[in-house]
């Protein structure tokens, strides 16, 4: 998790509401009506389902109540507000529980094509629809869980699983190449260079293969890992604590494949494309 940002949640009133600029419903609606153009036929079958689900606004940024309404009938999932930034014990415990944290912050035009903190576009638009795919929520839900169990140094393990998947995850279908991850989905550029840059590598996803795969967090990702569909993510999901724990002492003992790209001194912010 980071360390520093320059964006600051809004807080919700005693109903639940937060009170958008227009700008800032401005900013939601060019977002959205952008990406949604940009993923067409590149988005995942459960993602275009999930979208229908939630239904959400174009010409505004939806209120957090109104996401939850059609997470809790799907899947029994629920968004929750968080600071700009939060710590792992704290972004785990919620996935445990099935809440799904949300920085109530939008970007800027400044940072209107690439934002390195997660923002409520990225959030909703990018993750919510997923989650009323109930094979997703459950993965979800079980990887909270893992890194409830695992100590500091394996959580650095982990968090390659959920950037490969959650994150950056394709899928391979009979259809051609299908995009699962939020990271991508709400990104116009992360999404034409993962479907269509031929310089990428696209594998199969084994879990050990993805806890020994280094990743920077502020460029076009080089690897991406492949599923066939959404519920192969029962696979990882049915591993045993023990069983992935074991995975990361391996993934210690084999060492991190070497990196795609050019190193950088300091990383500190989980990225929001």
């Amino acid at each position: 998790m980071g360390k520093a940002t320059k964006y600051v949640s809004k807080k919700m009133d005693e109903q639940g509401n937060i009170a958008w600029s227009d700008e800032e419903n401005n900013i939601w609606h060019d977002l959205i009506t952008r990406q949604l153009a940009c993923i067409k036929n590149k988005a995942c079958d459960e993602f275009v389902h999930g979208l229908k689900l939630l239904n959400l606004p174009h010409n505004r940024v939806p209120q957090l109540h109104e996401v939850n309404q059609g997470l809790m009938l799907a899947t029994a999932w629920q968004c929750v507000p968080v600071n700009a930034l939060i710590g792992f014990e704290e972004f785990f415990g919620l996935l445990a529980n099935r809440k799904f944290p949300v920085a109530t912050f939008i970007r800027s035009r400044e940072e209107f094509d690439y934002l390195q903190e997660p923002d409520i576009f990225h959030e909703i638009f990018g993750h919510c629809p997923l989650l009323t795919d109930p094979d997703f929520a459950d993965y979800t839900q079980a990887y909270g869980k893992m890194g409830l169990a695992a100590n500091k140094e394996q959580r650095v393990y982990l968090a390659r699983l959920y950037w490969f998947t959650v994150e950056f995850g394709l899928l391979d279908t009979p259809k051609g190449l299908r995009i699962y991850g939020g990271g991508i989905l709400s990104s116009p550029l992360e999404t034409e260079h993962a479907i269509n840059n031929a310089g990428v590598e696209r594998k199969k996803l084994q879990v050990l293969d993805v806890l020994r795969t280094p990743y920077r967090i502020d460029i076009m990702q080089p690897v991406y890992y492949m599923l066939k569909k959404v519920s192969d993510l029962k696979n990882v999901r049915k591993l045993e604590v023990e069983d992935v724990m074991n995975l990361i002492e391996q993934a210690k003992t084999l060492g991190l494949y070497p990196a795609k790209y050019a190193a950088k001194k300091t990383i500190n912010i989980t990225p929001s494309h």
